[in-house]
């Protein structure tokens, strides 16, 4: 279950990564058409980090990586980078589910990957949250 698009030899495209993720397709769809509207996101189709990863869509803003997004057989993976203080942020308005991958982010300097696996509606809520603190400018 939850496997990813790993054939590096034929790259996917949106519409077939929206499919793979069963009866996750819309939200798939929806997020990342959300991102592109709402932040002005580049879309790129990509395979980014390696066999065990597989293929995605990055969204980027100015050449800055976002977030990418892994389409999985009946869910997909959200996958991003935030600081301590973007996680700070948006903490005491999370679910107790989001609040643990926080509490247990891959650690890189002064912050940490997220891998937040979509796999119902109850999930897209939190993960916009990210989103939207991780595309704030900070002042």
């Amino acid at each position: 279950m939850y496997e990813r698009m790993l054939n590096k030899q034929e790259s996917p495209t949106i519409e077939e990564m929206a499919a793979y993720c069963g009866e996750n397709a819309e939200r798939f769809s929806l997020l990342n058409d959300w991102l592109h509207s709402t932040f002005g996101t580049e879309r790129k189709v990509v395979f980014p980090y390696g066999n065990q990863y597989g293929w995605g869509i990055g969204h980027y803003k100015k050449k800055k990586l976002i977030c990418t997004i892994f389409a999985e057989n009946g869910a997909f993976t959200v996958m991003m980078r935030l600081t301590n203080a973007q996680c700070e942020a948006v903490y005491s308005g999370v679910t107790a589910v989001t609040q643990r991958l926080i509490d247990n982010k891959y650690p890189c300097n002064a912050g940490g990957w997220i891998h937040y696996r979509v796999t119902g509606p109850e999930h897209v809520k939190d993960i916009k949250k990210l989103l939207e603190v991780k595309t704030t400018p900070t002042n």
